[in-house]
């Protein structure tokens, strides 16, 4: 399997500074980042790693949501899935991530909502990303549309 890579290039100090966070394997794109932005509730124009992870995660869930559905007997005809990661004071110092919520809304031919609700719940458990994630505590919101 594939290692992919990003990097940053950061200048300055942690308050003062700022960086750009590269998509190195892709060549997609470039990204600023910086502290007091990432701390803040509007980011204007810059993401965060809190960010970059929640795409991480959003896309990696639905893939093997996908696959377990496809197992179940089912066909995914879209998957609306949104990851939101929280970052907040660590007691023991510093900062860490407090939560992560998965949403998804799916439109899926032959499942039910239990065998979509059970897909939901080992996709969150069987994602790659998740696995890695296993210090946060993370929370599913999953529901069949249409």
């Amino acid at each position: 399997m594939p290692t992919r890579t990003a990097r940053t290039d950061w200048t300055g100090s942690l308050e003062e500074g700022a960086g750009k966070v590269e998509l190195t394997s892709s060549k997609l794109a470039t990204f600023d980042v910086s502290f007091p932005k990432r701390a803040a509730e509007d980011a204007n124009g810059t993401t965060s790693p809190e960010e970059l992870l929640a795409a991480a995660h959003s896309a990696c869930y639905a893939m093997q949501l996908s696959a377990l559905i496809a197992e179940a007997g089912g066909t995914p005809q879209a998957l609306d899935v949104q990851a939101d990661v929280s970052l907040g004071a660590d007691p023991a110092g510093g900062f860490r991530l407090t939560g992560i919520t998965l949403k998804v809304r799916g439109e899926v031919d032959g499942l039910d909502a239990d065998g979509f609700a059970k897909a939901a719940a080992d996709a969150k458990a069987g994602c790659p990303v998740s696995k890695a994630l296993t210090g946060v505590e993370i929370t599913l919101d999953a529901a069949l549309e249409g």
